[in-house]
């Protein structure tokens, strides 16, 4: 599985990209704006960072714009990834600009039949937000799974990109699943290490060591 950060602060990126638990990342223009900073300086400063699809937002939502301000994303590093809107617009702007060989990642997914309408455009990456769907009382996970039942069912080779990501569980079942990418925040990320287990098991080790007085170095 490939973990995606779902952030544009350079810093969480760096920390995360250092120990080798970044795959690419996904932004959007809210995320940027908190920043304070240019939506084209930053998205080109990840970009130089990580290796892999980095993922930047169009802010129209008419096919012909969309088509220009992904061309401009484009642009920016030879990793962009362009994302849009799951609309008929969004549609028409991804099945453009994939044509054209750029990568393409449509999202705000809700349902199976939009995934499949993604696909069938030729977007790179589906991003079906599981966290927004929990909020309604609706599992979010088995979207995760009906997307994956019908991709491989044709052969459809648009990545499941899990987005919404609230907690390592949304994480964890998305791995059991076969999702092929998550992208979630750094916290909930580094998150995945703790277990009341492992620090009960180092809080006895560190007893045990000073006990006995070993030194290593």
């Amino acid at each position: 599985m490939k973990f995606f950060v779902d952030t544009a602060e350079i810093d969480a990126i760096a920390e995360l990209n250092d120990l080798g638990m970044v795959d690419g990342v996904t932004t959007n223009p809210s995320l940027i704006k908190k920043s304070g900073r240019d939506i084209i300086e930053v998205t080109k400063e990840i970009c130089d960072l990580v290796d892999g699809p980095v993922s930047a937002e169009v802010t129209a939502t008419d096919a012909d714009t969309m088509i220009a301000e992904g061309r401009k994303l484009l642009e920016i590093a030879d990793n962009i990834a362009v994302k849009v809107p799951l609309t008929w617009d969004g549609l028409k702007a991804c099945k453009t600009l994939s044509d054209g060989g750029a990568m393409v990642n449509v999202t705000l997914c809700f349902s199976a039949n939009q995934a499949l309408l993604a696909a069938k455009a030729g977007a790179t990456f589906i991003s079906p937000f599981i966290g927004r769907l929990d909020d309604i009382n609706l599992d979010g996970m088995d979207l995760i799974e009906d997307i994956r039942t019908i991709y491989d069912n044709y052969g459809f080779n648009t990545q499941i990109l899990a987005a919404s990501i609230r907690s390592v569980n949304h994480i964890l079942d998305s791995a059991r699943i076969g999702a092929d990418v998550i992208t979630a925040p750094p916290g909930v990320i580094k998150n995945m290490i703790n277990h009341p287990l492992t620090d009960k098991g180092l809080d006895a080790f560190l007893k045990d060591i000073a006990a006995a007085d070993i030194k290593i170095l």
